[in-house]
């Protein structure tokens, strides 16, 4: 007890002098994440304190604050199927989201943590408190203070007088500084689907400010959704992912400020998927823009299946397509996303000339599952080094694949179903006709 009292004390007294020396802190090691139950082990944490970052983002469902109710196909409250008309996920009270906030904070991994690093972070829908919900959700002012007291957000901070929890650090001497920017996808949000607004007019003017001010060597965007990759536009319509790619209007304009901006250096940090990746586009900024998902610390896609068959899991990650996935030989499986828990580690050599990142998803024991190594010269308009090949390869949207290619994952899916059906009627027909064999046949005896 004595130990975790000085560590959150420690961890506070850091909280302070990072916040006052951001200006001269040279960042050389950032580490982020996303996706973490409260209620579920975390030993991410012991690997993610080896990596020893300096600066560790939080990317959203910090915690799982709502209330996800089972399936239920009848009854009076059906939650899933053609029929449902009860609400899978429904909000809880202020106090319960309180006390998860209060269980995540003091998981002894992420007290070592924060005794050492300094931590900044934004939500995504389960920590906002409720999945997929964006500006409609009533409770999102209560859960943007409970969120920024889980932060340690000092008590006259902006982020406590503004709508939405979006924010920007900049860290480093001149001339090796690193700008953070997190955005808050979720309390302008207009509906899926309409194609409205991600982050409403007041963050656009913010973010437009910050884009435009002073500039630095590197500047990381971090977004809770995926920004780059668009995987609904190659899963439905079996199933549907949030990401940019559902509101095609914000994306090109967010790709268009920073185009505009002329700022050189910018890379997504991303999460919410349940599975890591990386993937860039070379088609919008004069240079490639990369997005790193790292999801989740605790929550994983193959987690759904037992460990014998989670090479289905696997199969359909390298099956569905995808235009804007780095494949290299950096890459543990063939697919290049990773279905179990993992974090994202970015490495900055200042000493190389030009200045070098790794950026890498890593595993439960700090080991890479897919990673880049990237010149900063690359991230520059004016150092056009990309190849032809690769510019067609990362600047085809996934929605503009041919319909054969596109659906896909689909269609293999129906057509397993279909064979099933049919094996199904075919066992039925058989065991019927068996059937009819063995009573004819006793009645002739």
């Amino acid at each position: 007890m004595e130990r975790l009292v000085a560590a959150v004390l420690a961890a506070g007294v850091l909280q302070v002098l990072l916040a006052t020396a951001d200006d001269h802190y040279l960042l050389s090691r950032i580490a982020f994440g996303s996706c973490a139950n409260q209620s579920a082990p975390q030993p991410i944490w012991d690997a993610i304190n080896k990596f020893d970052p300096q600066v560790f983002i939080w990317l959203g469902d910090n915690i799982y604050g709502d209330i996800r109710r089972p399936f239920i196909f009848l009854g009076k409250e059906r939650t899933i199927g053609p029929w449902q008309n009860a609400p899978r996920f429904i909000p809880s009270s202020s106090s319960e989201m309180l006390s998860r906030y209060n269980s995540a904070k003091n998981v002894p991994g992420y007290l070592r943590l924060r005794a050492k690093a300094k931590v900044v972070g934004t939500w995504d829908d389960h920590d906002y408190g409720l999945n997929d919900a964006g500006k409609e959700f009533s409770a999102k002012s209560t859960n943007q203070r409970l969120l920024l007291d889980f932060l340690d957000e000092p008590q006259d901070s902006p982020r406590r007088k503004q709508a939405g929890v979006y924010t920007s650090y900049t860290f480093g001497p001149p001339g090796k500084q690193v700008k953070i920017i997190l955005l808050d996808t979720r309390y302008h949000r207009d509906p899926l689907s309409s194609d409205g607004s991600v982050l409403g007019d007041s963050q656009w003017s913010w973010l437009g400010k910050e884009l435009r001010g002073p500039p630095s060597a590197i500047t990381i965007i971090g977004s809770s959704i995926q920004v780059i990759s668009n995987l609904s536009g190659t899963t439905g319509p079996l199933f549907y992912m949030e990401s940019w790619g559902r509101f095609p209007k914000e994306r090109d304009r967010l790709f268009k400020l920073i185009n505009d901006s002329k700022r050189d250096g910018v890379f997504f940090i991303s999460g919410d998927v349940h599975f890591g990746e990386i993937t860039r586009y070379n088609c919008a900024a004069g240079y490639p823009l990369y997005d790193i998902t790292s999801s989740g610390l605790t929550q994983a896609v193959e987690k759904v299946l037992p460990s014998p068959l989670r090479f289905i899991v696997r199969f359909l990650a390298w099956f569905t397509p995808s235009t804007m996935r780095v494949k290299n030989q950096n890459c543990r499986y063939r697919s290049c996303t990773y279905g179990e828990p993992n974090f994202g580690a970015i490495q900055i050599n200042w000493d190389a000339s030009p200045v070098n990142l790794k950026i890498q998803v890593r595993d439960i024991n700090g080991l890479p599952v897919t990673g880049v190594d990237i010149s900063l010269s690359e991230l520059q308009a004016w150092n056009r080094t990309i190849k032809a090949g690769q510019d067609q390869r990362h600047c085809t949207l996934e929605v503009k694949l041919p319909w054969i290619v596109r659906y896909r994952l689909a269609i293999l899916v129906y057509s397993v179903l279909a064979l099933l059906l049919l094996a199904l009627v075919g066992l039925i027909c058989a065991v019927t006709l068996a059937c009819r064999v063995c009573l004819k046949k006793c009645k002739t005896d």
